[in-house]
Formats: structure tokens, C-alpha cells, sequence
């Protein structure tokens, strides 16, 4: 069986679709059908159900999916190491990762890592939703928040701080409104823009410094939205209130377009330490060029002390 109708297998079964598999692949659309075509008939089984605009993997499909990811990944890792690239990295780097988060942080990464290593080629792909790294045929998957799955390997990148911020002109309203914010519980009186996710409106929760517990404090304000840019945008404008991850805001507060308030208190939107990693199936650890950008990811961020944490904040 020759191994060019398997990787149009695997590329109609990864973005759902015909065109986009000939749009990945380069090729034309009819030769992708005529692939798939010649793959069943050799196979005796029907491996997608076809719609007018998508086609979905059938059952058996969907283990010949993974039977197959896995045997082309052993067999590209093999080609790989015999062209010698554990010395010189080199291939293609799929990398997923949330779309804020790449927007702001890894355009300058990416860039720089190419010219170290100009023989890498990289797919990057922005989306908030999880992402299995296995099912998905992703290299790196960069996460944000609790990391559960224990089937996969992992490399914690920074931990999470969140600011409580606003626009000095909002920052100046709560003055007049109720004096001295030293209490999150204060924030029940104030507008909070909050992010709403596919799981709802999320809580805040505080702790003092120290403290072993963090408390929820159920914010409400007159903007809520699943687009942290969004969000942040309105808090520059002076709408309200904001708790985003450091990450997200640290430009806005080094340029004084932001000011941190309860500083002494720690924020976050779990009632737990969250943290960003990157995440990678068992085998591509064998692969030189994750172990390579792995390595200069944490250099690039700074591992336990990512650059965002030490932008100066500006003083008010």
C-alpha cells in the first residue's frame, strides 16, 4: 500500500473536509476523492460518511484514524533521525495554542526560532478550545490552567499571576463611588467585565497573600463576553473592572493605561493555582525539533520568570 493515499486519509480526517484537504495538501480536489476512493475499495470498508459540506470518520474510520496517525508518526520520526536532524532539527512543527496568548506571545518566538533553525517549517493554529494533542496530530499544544491528563507529557511553562486592573478614570469613579478599595468583596458594588465561557460566566476568587484558600466573589457587571480582547478593550475605554492573567495586560500596565488594584490580594479565576504549559504525545518526545523548540520556548518566556512578570508596572 503506498503511504500518499493514507496522508490524504489523515488530512480529510483531521479538517473534515475534501477542499480543505486538497487546500492543506496542494493538491486537487478530485484527486482527493479519487484517493479516498481508491483507500476503500482496498480496504473493503467505508471510512467516511460523506454530507454536502463535510464529510465525518465512521466507526471503523475513526480506529483506522488513529492505527494510522501513529504509524506514519513512528515512520516520519524514523526518516528524521536517519536524515541525522537529532543534530540539525528540521520538518514540520504543528503547534496549537490559545488565540490570545499567541497572538501576543509567540509571533516574536516563532520568528526567532525559525532563523535559528531555518529548516523547521511551522503550522500554527489559534483556538480556545481544547485540544488532544494525539487526536489532533499536534506536536505542541500550549494550555492554560489545570493539567489532569496524565497520557500525555507536559512542560509547565510559567505559572499563572492575575491582575485586577482598570483605567485610571475608572480607578478614579470607585474613589468617588466608595472611597479606598481595599476588599474584594467591595467589587459586588462595582461593574466587572466579566469573560463568559463555554461553561458560563466565570467567578472571581481572591486570597490575601499567603493564604492557603482562595473565596469566590460572584462579580456582575454590564459587559460579559467570551473574547478576552474584547473585554480588555472596554476596560481601557473605562467601563469597569477587569481579572485577566498578567500575560494578557502586562503592556497596558507598564504603560499606565491600566492600574493594578488590591494588590495585596491574590486573584485568579479558579479556586486554584493555574499554570500555561505545553503539552506533547510521548513520541514526539523522540522528535529533535520539539525537544529543540521546547527548550527555547522556556529560554524565549523566561521559565519560572516569564517577561511579563518583570515589565515595570507604572505607578499612579
Amino acid at each position: 500500500m503506498s503511504i500518499k493515499p493514507l496522508r490524504v486519509f489523515l488530512s480529510v480526517a483531521k479538517t473534515g473536509s475534501f477542499i480543505a484537504a486538497a487546500k492543506e495538501l496542494d493538491l486537487p480536489a478530485s484527486s482527493i476523492s479519487r484517493y479516498i476512493a481508491s483507500l476503500e475499495n482496498e480496504l473493503g470498508q467505508r471510512l467516511f460518511h460523506r454530507h454536502t459540506r463535510a464529510v465525518k470518520l465512521t466507526e471503523v474510520g475513526a480506529y483506522y484514524f488513529a492505527e494510522v496517525r501513529e504509524a506514519l508518526t513512528s515512520l516520519d520520526l524514523a526518516t528524521e533521525h536517519a536524515k541525522g536532524s537529532l543534530l540539525t532539527p528540521q520538518g514540520n512543527l504543528n503547534i496549537n495554542a490559545p488565540v490570545s496568548f499567541g497572538r501576543l506571545h509567540l509571533s516574536k518566538l516563532i520568528f526567532q526560532f525559525q532563523q535559528r533553525y531555518p529548516d523547521i517549517n511551522v503550522e500554527l493554529m489559534l483556538t480556545d478550545a481544547y485540544v488532544d494533542p494525539v487526536a489532533n496530530g499536534s506536536d505542541v499544544v500550549i494550555r492554560i490552567g489545570e493539567f489532569e491528563d496524565s497520557s500525555l507529557n507536559y512542560q509547565a511553562i510559567a505559572d499563572e499571576q492575575f491582575v485586577l486592573c482598570a483605567a485610571p478614570s475608572y480607578q478614579q469613579s470607585i474613589k468617588d463611588k466608595i472611597g479606598h478599595l481595599s476588599q474584594p468583596k467591595q467589587l459586588l458594588d462595582l461593574n466587572c467585565l466579566v469573560y463568559k465561557g463555554n461553561n458560563g460566566r466565570r467567578n472571581w476568587f481572591f486570597r490575601q497573600e499567603k493564604k492557603p484558600a482562595f473565596e469566590c466573589i460572584e462579580v456582575t457587571g454590564n459587559l460579559c463576553s467570551n473574547n478576552a480582547d474584547i473585554l480588555v478593550q472596554a476596560a481601557l475605554a473605562g467601563q469597569g473592572i477587569i481579572l485577566f492573567p498578567r500575560w494578557l495586560v502586562f503592556q497596558y500596565l507598564a504603560s499606565g493605561e491600566l492600574v493594578a488594584l488590591l494588590e495585596n490580594w491574590e486573584g485568579s479565576e479558579k479556586d486554584n493555582q493555574q499554570s500555561i504549559y505545553a503539552l506533547y504525545p510521548g513520541n514526539r518526545m523522540k522528535s529533535s525539533k520539539v525537544l529543540y523548540f521546547l527548550d527555547f520556548m522556556a529560554d524565549f518566556f523566561g521559565y519560572s520568570h516569564p517577561y511579563w512578570n518583570k515589565c515595570p508596572i507604572k505607578k499612579t
